[in-house]
């Protein structure tokens, strides 16, 4: 058996392989596919909704003294990068979670540049 790597509506699968025939089951590959892409969907909404307390207070504060306006700039960067990688891949998990997580990050970036 040799793993092959299976694109299947944007999400991977290991599947192995005998003499070019697939071991699992149509059903179990949809099964999958279906938890997979409902886990990644839940991981991303509490990845986002973690920043809204954090947004939320620096709006209504106006302090961000306490952010670190380094470590602000590399994660904004790096969440830009997901959400360009999710588009490229066509993943809407990715996609989402980092359009909207951007859209918090820059908000809480502007804030600090502007309260400093």
């Amino acid at each position: 058996m040799y793993p092959t790597m299976y694109h299947s509506k944007n999400l991977y699968f290991l599947i192995y392989t005998h003499l070019g025939r697939t071991t699992e089951h149509p059903l179990k590959i949809m099964i999958t596919n279906f938890i997979l892409k409902y886990i990644g969907f839940f991981a991303a909404f509490c990845t986002t909704f973690a920043f809204f307390p954090q947004a939320l207070k620096v709006w209504k504060t106006k302090s961000t003294k306490d952010i670190s306006l380094y470590m602000f700039i590399i994660f904004t960067t790096g969440v830009f990068s997901w959400l360009i990688y999710g588009i490229i891949i066509s993943d809407l998990p990715i996609i989402l979670a980092n359009a909207l997580t951007l859209v918090l990050s820059l908000f809480i970036l502007i804030y600090k540049l502007k309260y400093k």
